[in-house]
């Protein structure tokens, strides 16, 4: 299955263009089987999805956090309560507390506009489930850098378009070897490594 699981929209995202309502109508459009929405430090209710699922019953639509962590963006899944990770928590607390809730953490972006991912890692120890490998905003050089952390560490290898408008969605995305119709199957999927990073032609 193809999923793109990093995204925002103009409902809780203030940086972004993107329609929630436009949004699976172009991800149907470009082949994507599921979505998850990750707007800044916020994640969506099951009322306000089950709005979207209403509209697209073929596509499946979850969602996550993107934190914003003192050490950076890290993207969280299967989350069940969005307030024990507030806007600055630490990476290594983040990951304890989102495990705690039986979800996955995923680095966004590493090592975008000279974030020091190597030092973080040695310093913090982040228990982390992946990391992405490719998106909209990593350079050829973020790209073989996250590469190399994921091949060291045997993290899980994640592509996501960090679409902000529908033009970016699906850029990057996942091909997963895994049926996934509920948050539970995702974290699954990216806990036992059943994911490939996938580039949009």
């Amino acid at each position: 299955m193809k999923f793109d699981m990093h995204m925002h929209t103009t409902r809780h995202s203030p940086d972004s263009q993107m329609d929630p309502f436009v949004m699976p109508r172009r991800a149907e459009e470009i082949g994507l089987d599921g979505v998850v929405i990750t707007e800044h430090d916020w994640m969506w209710m099951e009322e306000e999805l089950n709005v979207l699922r209403a509209l697209h019953p073929r596509l499946v639509i979850l969602s996550g956090i993107e934190v914003s962590t003192r050490e950076g963006h890290f993207l969280t899944y299967g989350v069940r309560n969005p307030l024990a990770l507030p806007r600055g928590i630490g990476v290594a607390e983040l990951c304890r507390e989102v495990h705690r809730q039986g979800g996955a953490v995923v680095a966004a972006h590493p090592f975008r506009w000279g974030q020091p991912f190597l030092e973080i890692l040695e310093r913090e120890q982040p228990e982390l489930d992946g990391v992405e490998l490719m998106s909209s905003n990593m350079d050829a050089e973020c790209r073989r850098q996250a590469a190399q952390v994921q091949r060291e560490r045997g993290l899980a290898g994640l592509g996501n378009s960090d679409a902000h408008d529908e033009g970016v969605l699906g850029c990057c995305f996942t091909e997963f070897d895994a049926d996934i119709r509920s948050n539970a199957d995702l974290v699954r999927a990216i806990r036992e490594r059943r994911a490939m990073a996938q580039e949009r032609i």
